[in-house]
């Protein structure tokens, strides 16, 4: 809040704004005095937090916020005085008069102050050696602000705390590092600024192409100048009146006045150009950085949300946290506060065991849960890791097996790797009956969904006795990615850095076949390789090179090598995201701008490796050919396969395949739709029955289209009744085979009747 904010508040924005400083103190504080009970700063800094809010309290009329301050002030004072022993008991009510007056000091919460005589009682208990202490009911939920429980589909109604994208922190938090002062600025103006910054930065470098032109000129300049000079001799030596050298030295003295001042531009143009994109520079750098917040601030109530858990479930518990200072983008922040709360809960529930099973165990009574974040290569390294019991293989399999996700001999010869895995399938639970806290294993789909909208991984891993470790990777900054530009068919496309394994240059001669798929050797093992050209729908490069540029990115355990044309550099963009009305666009995650202010589409490397593999299933996958292209032979004509069988589709590509034609494959009518648009063929063979779009709809979209209305079609399907024939036949099919009474010779011969021999 700015000191005109401060001037402009009531007394009671005030007041609030200090109860969430103060209050931060208190939890901290008890939180140390709870596993320490004697540290005498944590109880000074706890002591003065009471005090200071029993004093704000007063002055703003608030009896019910100095009632509970100054019980909790003399509760801390005993303990400084050696009159009170501060045990769990005590800190359980010390916290919940902390939350109590953050609810307090909330505008519009009408239950904090009704809760004020219940608090007062189990604190004159706590000052009262000789009472029992009252044992509190459960701790208020207002500084760990947990969400609401909802139902996951398939989990038989568990609860599990809800993960939704859209979670927004509360702004304006003191306690600033160093003392800074905070201002409160929405997104959407850092989002601005940040896209003005960006765009200065890009406008600063298209001064550079006018001081190359002015260097051009002052180079022509010059010799004009040597030129005149020449003529000068020649008109001396052939006689000339004074008139024409004069004239001709006035010439000389006009080009060379000129010459100064274009000299003079250059050079202002130069430090004006190096000057401007040095600001915008520390311009954008600053923009970014406002945009960049520690990590502590996403771990705002998470170690008052694990304690309190743990005191729930008679489990002591502690959250250590390593690298809280690791600068983060806020939106990341803000997305990721949803997945760890959920898999801090699921830790201290199902992976931190009873006290007495730890110390049978031979482990201390208190379990730990560590969170360590750090930077590696662009991306936010997290590591939630508990000590706990990790998980029982053998139930796993059994879970797996009773709920029919696999069969029992497949089970068994799981690696670990891979049953962990089911764990994040939707609904999937090891628990067996219903509890207040999720389990280990419900929601981490959702976990999962939420960590890949971020553009990061997830993998867990465990060992038995010991404990789980979950390892998250997300990007630092969502409006900032560091990628590999690269050339395809003429424009320019973008791999994120944190995707790439390496980039080679493959000889032609390196490049195998196996099993009809083409791979080079990389890193002692064989990578697939694909065209960049063919996945983006790009015209495929021609030329004779002895070499390919190859981008070797990774997913997970997939590796795969990308060929492009070119490769034109690192660089630093600005993530522009693409217009909603757009949708999805296939195999791209969002745009940016070069420094010469041309457009780069950034690659969505989970949804290409996903296209890799759909060509891959289908058969369409094509070859890459450097170096052998000889122009020799007729060129086979192409046919397009459309259906929903996989038996079907292979046995069409390979009897059409072995007469020669060139056979490719779509696995239904969208898919069938989407290759006749973005490639040429000379014959359709569709089925009828099939998903998300039938052959009937495909052949009416082809005789409507300019381009392919003219393409040879036909229908092969297992309706042999005469009403389906006539269906084909009027949507503009021109030849219907029934598929219970054809074999090989009858579709072979009806290809020949429609488009003749393979070769063309």
């Amino acid at each position: 809040m700015t000191p005109e904010q401060m001037r402009d508040a009531s007394l009671l924005e005030l007041f609030s704004l200090e109860a969430e400083a103060q209050t931060q103190v208190l939890s901290a504080g008890l939180m140390a005095l709870e596993r320490n009970p004697a540290q005498p700063d944590q109880l000074e800094a706890c002591m003065r937090a009471a005090h200071s809010l029993k004093g704000a309290a007063r002055i703003v009329g608030i009896d019910a916020g100095v009632s509970v301050a100054h019980v909790m002030e003399d509760c801390l004072v005993a303990a400084q005085e050696g009159r009170l022993l501060l045990r769990a008991e005590h800190i359980d009510v010390l916290l919940q008069g902390t939350d109590l007056l953050m609810r307090i000091a909330t505008p519009g919460d009408q239950d904090g102050e009704a809760s004020v005589p219940a608090f007062l009682a189990q604190m004159a208990a706590v000052l009262d050696p000789a009472a029992p202490v009252v044992a509190p009911p459960a701790p208020l939920p207002v500084v760990a602000e947990p969400t609401p429980p909802v139902s996951t589909p398939g989990s038989l109604g568990e609860p599990e705390p809800e993960l939704e994208s859209g979670s927004v922190r509360k702004l304006g938090k003191r306690g600033g590092e160093g003392g800074e002062r905070v201002l409160r600025v929405t997104a959407d103006r850092l989002n601005s600024l940040l896209d003005l910054s960006s765009k200065s930065l890009v406008e600063t470098q298209r001064l550079k192409p006018y001081l190359a032109t002015l260097q051009r000129l002052k180079r022509m300049h010059g010799q004009g100048m040597r030129a005149l000079d020449g003529l000068k001799t020649q008109l001396e030596d052939s006689g000339q009146g004074p008139e024409v050298l004069e004239a001709l030295a006035q010439t000389q003295q006009l080009l060379a006045e000129t010459q100064q001042i274009l000299l003079q531009q250059a050079a202002d143009l130069d430090e004006f150009g190096w000057q401007a994109s040095q600001r915008a520079q520390l311009l954008y750098d600053t923009a970014l950085a406002c945009r960049m917040r520690p990590f502590a601030d996403v771990l705002a109530g998470q170690s008052r949300m694990v304690r309190d858990l743990g005191r729930s479930l008679d489990k002591p518990v502690r959250l250590i946290v390593e690298g809280e200072k690791t600068q983060v983008d806020r939106d990341v922040l803000e997305k990721l506060e949803a997945p760890l709360t959920h898999l801090l809960r699921n830790a201290v529930d199902h992976g931190i065991e009873l006290p007495e099973r730890r110390l049978l165990a031979g482990k201390p009574s208190e379990g730990t849960v560590r969170l360590r974040a750090s930077h590696q290569a662009g991306l936010l390294i997290l590591e939630l890791s508990d000590d706990g019991a990790g998980i029982d293989l053998e139930r796993l399999r059994q879970s797996i097996v009773e709920r029919a996700l696999s069969p029992a001999e497949t089970v068994a010869q799981m690696s670990e790797a891979e049953l962990l895995t089911f764990l994040f399938l939707p609904g999937f639970s090891l628990r067996d009956t219903v509890t207040e806290v999720s389990g280990r294993g419900v929601g981490l789909d959702a976990v999962q969904h939420m960590v890949r909208e971020l553009r990061g991984s997830i993998e867990l891993t465990q060992v038995a006795g010991q404990g789980c470790c979950f390892h998250l990777e997300v990007p630092l900054t969502l409006s900032v990615v560091r990628s590999l530009v690269v050339e395809v068919g003429g424009e320019a496309y973008a791999f994120p850095l944190a995707h790439i394994e390496r980039t080679v240059e493959v000889p032609a001669d390196a490049i195998v076949q196996i099993e009809g798929r083409q791979h080079f050797w990389h890193d002692e093992r064989h990578v697939g390789l694909v065209a960049a050209s063919q996945l983006l729908n790009r015209p495929t490069p021609q030329g004779d090179e002895q070499s390919l540029r190859v981008v070797v990115i990774r997913e997970r355990e997939q590796l795969y090598g990308v060929a492009v044309e070119r490769l034109i550099g690192e660089r630093v963009l600005v993530v522009m995201p693409l217009d909603p009305r757009l949708g999805k666009v296939q195999d791209i995650s969002s745009g940016a701008l070069l420094d010469d202010g041309s457009v780069v589409l950034i690659i969505d490397v989970e949804d290409l490796l996903r296209s890799v593999d759909k060509l891959l299933s289908t058969g369409r996958l094509e070859r890459i050919e450097r170096g052998s292209r000889s122009g020799k032979g007729a060129v086979r004509k192409r046919v397009l396969v459309v259906d929903d069988s996989l038996t079907v589709r292979e046995l069409q590509r390979k009897l059409l395949g072995n007469r020669g034609y060139d056979v490719a494959v779509a696995v239904d009518g969208m898919d069938g739709w989407n290759a006749l648009r973005s490639d040429d063929f000379d014959l359709l063979i569709t089925d009828i029955d099939m998903p998300r779009m039938d052959g009937i709809e495909l052949v009416t979209l082809v005789r409507r289209d300019q381009r392919l209305q003219s393409l040879p079609v036909m229908v092969v399907s297992y309706k042999d009744r005469e009403e389906d024939r006539r269906r084909g036949l009027d949507a503009g099919a021109d030849y219907y085979l029934a598929k219970a009474s054809f074999h090989d010779d009858a579709l072979l011969d009806a290809v020949v009747e429609l488009i003749g021999g393979a070769q063309g």
